[in-house]
């Protein structure tokens, strides 16, 4: 059976700010934890008007306190941005505060544009090149302190805190399968080798202390709402600002716009063509079919949605008709 998980990145919608965006994502954590969704995940991002959760750990502190069921954690930590001891220490401590519900997620990318990222390390010597040993090296804190050790996580130590891997390329998915860890694949938003990773990372798996058997999560754009029309009208802010980021021109999520596609120019619909490719957006019928045919094709372990959507009850609507649409998914599978 399909998982199906929640990836938030705390949108700021114009005429809103970063508070009241880190509240609707609380609110949004409790609504799935209700509905019943399995993970509720952040991201790091840098520098981004649109985005609240820069500050991930302790996003992940503000919703796991608010909500009593679900797995919550990150989608994830870039990695080279961080000593791999704080983020033990950090997701150690979050660990300790609720346990066995904290994931941690890993990516080599900064999150942001590379000025930043010089703003953020001060110092960008190894960075992306010292990835897969930095993950060891944060994996080896949550491991039963051994006699003489001399540097541990407090807390983290001999905590259960699953590490994932996460990638928009092949390289995460050979990496993640190297290391027996579970993979998370960026098709949200760079669904070009999404067969390709998924091939890698199951056929080379090799089985290690935390997972016998390979575990794989696909990212997934999915707006529902009662209308078609409805829901291509919601998705517009989120296709905005995508189009707006890659051009340079980062800000706010953008209110929805009627007929946005017909627009825009030639350079911004290739743009959505190719990276947007793996979005699911309509009515529940609609949606139905696509989510069939998705789940089908890749045979992934677990979908990971986002919807950014600049309405706040919309978005909640969103996820209450997709909670409805999967449900009839599983007893028809079974």
């Amino acid at each position: 059976m399909t998982l199906l998980s929640v990836l938030d990145l705390s949108p700021v919608p114009s005429g809103s700010n970063a508070g009241q965006s880190l509240q609707n994502s609380l609110d949004l954590a409790r609504h799935v934890d209700a509905l019943g969704f399995h993970r509720y995940w952040l991201a790091e991002h840098h520098n981004m008007p649109g985005i609240a959760s820069a500050a991930t750990s302790v996003v992940i502190g503000h919703i796991a306190g608010g909500t009593s069921r679900i797995r919550v954690g990150a989608g994830g930590i870039m990695l080279p941005n961080h000593a791999p001891l704080v983020i033990a220490e950090q997701f150690g401590t979050l660990a300790a505060l609720y346990p066995g519900r904290i994931d941690l997620g890993l990516g080599r990318a900064p999150g942001t544009d590379m000025l930043t990222a010089r703003a953020l390390r001060r110092n960008m010597e190894n960075g992306v090149d010292s990835f897969p040993n930095d993950v060891v090296e944060l994996i080896s804190y949550f491991q039963p302190v051994q006699e003489g050790q001399r540097v541990q996580a407090v807390p983290g130590a001999g905590l259960d805190v699953p590490v994932w891997i996460l990638g928009s390329s092949l390289y995460g998915a050979q990496l993640a399968a190297m290391l027996g860890l579970p993979y998370a694949f960026a098709s949200h938003f760079a669904p070009a080798e999404l067969e390709n990773a998924s091939a890698i990372y199951r056929s080379r798996f090799q089985p290690s202390e935390q997972m016998a058997k390979p575990h794989l999560m696909l990212g997934l754009n999915v707006v529902v709402a009662d209308t078609d029309e409805e829901a291509k009208y919601l998705f517009s802010s989120q296709q905005q600002a995508f189009v707006n980021l890659r051009s340079g021109r980062p800000g706010l999520l953008p209110a929805p716009v009627r007929d946005y596609e017909s627009q825009i120019d030639t350079s911004g619909r290739m743009m959505l063509d190719h990276a947007l490719s793996a979005a699911i957006v309509g009515s529940p019928s609609t949606v139905r079919g696509g989510l069939e045919a998705f789940i089908q094709r890749t045979g992934a372990d677990e979908l990971m949605v986002t919807a950014m959507i600049h309405d706040h009850q919309a978005r909640k609507h969103s996820f209450t008709l997709l909670s409805d649409i999967f449900g009839s998914l599983d007893a028809v599978a079974a």
